[in-house]
């Protein structure tokens, strides 16, 4: 199975802040904002990510990740030239996604909690269809939005005037290896843009999708908006200083996956002078 980070778009929502750098750069608490869904990706053990950004940001990311090697990954990093919907990057990535199955998160969500990655394992296994996420929120006439019978899915509303329930999708997708292949089929809606919602209703017509509900204890924020970002970077900031461990430090979750050795991870944390860097030195002397 392949994993697709999506880190692109205009950032229109985030402007002033997102006139000079990408969306998912922004900062939240002490880490980059696409260190968080990167985390996700390796903590599913996707050890090649394919990370699509636009074209002024991908010298920036390049910087950031080079190939990935020093996470004992292998990163490649493409390009969407415009902001044609979340589908597109199928479709942008199609050369390296092949005849396989794909992971697809994007770069502005954030998830924690105890048993996260276990809900997944439907998804990380998946033989055939599509498999995604179901969030209890309060206000799901702002989100895609399940509609079921007797836990089957019916329909999915983007954004309904009259929500039929309270699960909304998450941006965490696992396809079928025909996903290209419908991909090519949409037709862009009134926004100008493939939709993520017309994809899953492909999978939907066709009995083939399936999807589990994040129960209790689970965290799910979009950080799409000032408010989502300094709610989570507090969120996050309470946790860490709270419990004493770091959340989404793909350093620490390389070497808990046996990517790189702790000879490798303080040659890393030499390159950060802060707090960052202690905390990687200590996870060393365990």
């Amino acid at each position: 199975m392949k994993a697709i980070l999506l880190a692109g778009g205009l950032g229109t929502r985030m402007r002033p802040s997102t006139l000079g750098i990408n969306k998912h750069l922004i900062p939240v608490y002490n880490k980059p904002m696409i260190y968080y869904s990167l985390s996700v990706l390796m903590l599913c053990k996707f050890k090649e990510v394919i990370l699509i950004c636009d074209p002024s940001s991908k010298a920036i990311y390049k910087k950031i990740f080079s190939n990935g090697k020093y996470l004992g990954m292998k990163i490649k990093i493409l390009i969407q030239k415009n902001p044609n919907g979340i589908p597109e990057a199928f479709l942008v990535a199609k050369k390296y996604i092949k005849n396989q199955n794909v992971c697809l998160i994007l770069g502005d969500n954030f998830f924690y909690g105890q048993g996260f990655y276990e809900s997944l394992k439907k998804g990380i296994n998946l033989k055939k269809g599509a498999f995604f996420l179901a969030y209890n929120v309060q206000q799901p006439e702002n989100y895609a939005v399940i509609k079921q019978k007797k836990n089957k899915i019916i329909d999915i509303e983007e954004k309904p005037k009259n929500p039929k329930s309270n699960l909304a999708i998450p941006g965490l997708y696992f396809f079928d290896k025909n996903v290209v292949r419908y991909c090519k089929e949409l037709i862009k809606s009134n926004r100008n843009e493939l939709e993520i919602v017309d994809l899953l209703k492909i999978y939907v017509k066709n009995n083939l999708a399936n999807f589990k509900e994040i129960r209790r204890g689970i965290s799910w924020l979009d950080m799409g908006s000032f408010d989502d970002l300094n709610d989570c970077s507090n969120y996050i900031r309470a946790i860490e200083k709270r419990q004493n461990f770091m959340i989404s430090s793909p350093e620490e979750i390389a070497l808990l996956n046996n990517w790189i050795s702790k000879k490798q991870l303080i040659e890393i944390a030499r390159n950060y002078k802060n707090k960052y860097g202690e905390y990687l030195f200590n996870l060393c002397q365990k």
